[in-house]
């Protein structure tokens, strides 16, 4: 259950974002729900991940496999239960996102793969990328998509962050909280 209530959204002073959110996301989900307390900070956030999600040219399969592995590596439920789905309408299987947590034992996994869910590891964990891991990513990437996903990783572990700090989950009743 979320620390503080959530958001008021029909607030004037966040209407016109709350109604923007809805057209860009299809409805207003807990995370902006609870972002909308700061209208500039949820308005960042949503042009930052509308970027990361929308607009960048990064294959889907590999955005949505960081950001599965960067919520799997920290704990973060609701953002996993966001993603999964996503995760396999841009082509993840089941197997691999079973797999997530041996990845490195694991099969279902190409070297392309190998490549990204080391440097989500690394960034996630360690924060610091050793040279190996970046090389092996280089071998499959060029600078616009390593850019691409370092953003993704690090905007990801951002969410987490918040979703875990704040305490939001998908059962909770949006106009309640604690």
């Amino acid at each position: 259950m979320a620390r503080i209530p959530y958001a008021d959204t029909t607030r004037p002073d966040t209407a016109a974002l709350a109604e923007r959110i809805v057209a860009e996301r299809g409805e207003i989900l807990h995370l902006y729900a609870m972002l909308l307390h700061s209208p500039p900070v949820a308005e960042g956030w949503l042009a930052f991940l509308t970027a990361i999600r929308q607009r960048c040219e990064l294959p889907g399969d590999v955005r949505e496999l960081v950001i599965v592995q960067v919520a799997h590596l920290n704990g973060a439920r609701y953002e996993a239960e966001q993603h999964v789905p996503i995760a396999l309408r841009e082509g993840v299987t089941q197997a691999q996102l079973d797999a997530l947590p041996d990845w490195q034992t694991a099969e279902v996994f190409d070297p392309r793969e190998r490549a990204v869910l080391a440097y989500c590891d690394a960034m996630t964990r360690t924060i610091h990328v050793e040279p190996a891991i970046f090389a092996a990513l280089r071998e499959h990437f060029d600078p616009r998509a390593i850019v691409e996903l370092t953003a993704t990783i690090g905007a990801y572990n951002m969410v987490s962050r918040f979703l875990e700090a704040i305490g939001i989950d998908s059962a909770d009743d949006k106009g309640g909280g604690r």
